[in-house]
């Protein structure tokens, strides 16, 4: 699809998941990125941006969806199968044990969440290194960086929010978060234009962790607060973008 047929929500994604990647030099010719594909709608919409933006950047770069079905459903991802077939992109799509150890009563004094998150990061770790990736791109958006910055604050007392751009194991892997510039809206939107292969897990703390509890706290900020969504948004991707900029391109040598 070219861009005159793009929608807008699709040519929003598009532009600013490519105004994230330029403006903090996320990305270097001959890099191999590894995509964390979850199956939701943020990831494969990144995943479809990146697709579109190889044959735009001036310098080839490399794509591999990496999925870890988190083991409530073992074969959900049997259509994400087909369509990286029919798109051309390469794919490591494993089933694990993480959410079901995650839940089980040896984690049970310790968030669910976070031990099924660290394993499922572990995991994509490993195969990155086992790839011989240089990139891990994640699918966080910019109300999930809102969602972040404000849990951060009231949980922890920190002013922090969620880098476009992270080094690892002394700059062996980069990652990056492409979609951060995008709302979800749009996100959604495009997703239905482009009949992706969305799928979601049957997760037993879906709706239930600290972070859905913060959106809906933000949703109703933005509903008695005029213009507060706009404003806490570019407020937040705006510092991010500045602050990622600064550092300017990191590719390790031989590059």
């Amino acid at each position: 699809m070219g861009r005159r047929n793009r929608s807008f929500a699709q040519e929003f994604c598009v532009k600013n998941l490519g105004k994230a990647v330029h403006r903090t030099g996320m990305i270097w010719p001959g890099c191999r990125m590894g995509v964390a594909v979850s199956g939701g709608v943020d990831s494969i919409v990144m995943l479809k941006c990146l697709r579109i933006r190889q044959g735009i950047v001036p310098f080839p770069f490399e794509l591999m969806a990496l999925h870890i079905n988190p083991g409530f459903a073992p074969h959900s991802h049997a259509p994400l199968r087909d369509w990286l077939a029919a798109e051309g992109i390469a794919s490591h799509l494993e089933a694990s044990t993480h959410g079901l150890e995650a839940h089980s009563a040896q984690n049970s004094n310790r968030s669910a969440c976070f031990r099924c998150s660290w394993l499922r990061r572990k995991r994509l770790f490993e195969l990155c290194a086992h790839y011989g990736l240089t990139h891990l791109a994640l699918g966080h958006n910019a109300d999930d960086l809102a969602q972040t910055f404000f849990l951060n604050l009231c949980r922890n007392g920190r002013v922090d929010g969620m880098s476009m751009r992270d080094p690892f194991f002394g700059g062996k892997l980069t990652l990056i978060r492409p979609l951060l510039l995008v709302e979800k809206k749009y996100i959604l939107a495009a997703a239905r234009k482009w009949n992706l292969p969305v799928f979601a897990n049957p997760c037993p703390s879906a709706g239930r962790t600290a972070r859905s509890d913060m959106a809906d706290s933000l949703e109703r900020l933005y509903e008695r607060t005029p213009n507060a969504r706009r404003c806490v948004i570019n407020a937040l991707t705006g510092w991010q973008l500045e602050k990622n900029s600064a550092a300017g391109p990191v590719a390790p040598s031989g590059i």
